[in-house]
């Protein structure tokens, strides 16, 4: 039976909750609370501590590309969406259609955007890097709001 540990961050757009196993990060997703409730401590595993430096340092603008290491569960369709995200530099923006041709089906742009909005690791599988064809914000799990904050922190520190 797998162990999972849980720390909350606080960000400047609401709490994020930090979830995985002692070896890796499971799930990275905005709560729906604005206090702190698990904290760091001495047994909190290493993975779940380096994960909640690396979120600081990207909040603060030192920190563009994730190294902890982390895993998703899904389809293979949705990996592979998933990993296409993972292209996207930081501060560039993509549209569902660019995902849809990176993984070789220009005709799921919708089933892009519904995988999309079910990948558990935010900011790290940068989701909110995923703009309408048109320019516009489109969806995202943790509210358009937080989707434009993000865009226009990277854009200051690129």
């Amino acid at each position: 039976m797998t162990t999972y540990f849980q720390v909350d961050y606080p960000t400047p757009i609401g709490v994020l909750e930090i979830v995985g196993t002692s070896k890796v990060i499971t799930s990275i997703l905005f709560a729906d609370q604005e206090v702190v409730v698990h904290t760091l401590t001495a047994e909190t595993p290493a993975v779940l501590q380096d994960c909640y430096n690396q979120m600081d340092e990207y909040f603060q603008g030192k920190r563009q590309q994730f190294t902890f290491p982390h895993t998703s569960t899904g389809t293979e369709f949705q990996k592979g969406v998933w990993n296409a995200l993972m292209t996207i530099p930081y501060a560039v923006t993509g549209s569902y259609k660019d995902i849809a041709i990176a993984i070789n089906n220009e005709k799921a742009i919708r089933a892009v955007g519904s995988a999309n909005g079910k990948n558990k690791l935010s900011i790290v599988v940068p989701c909110h890097r995923i703009i309408g064809s048109n320019g516009k914000l489109t969806g995202y799990a943790g509210g358009l709001w937080r989707k434009e904050w993000l865009l226009e922190h990277e854009q200051k520190f690129q």
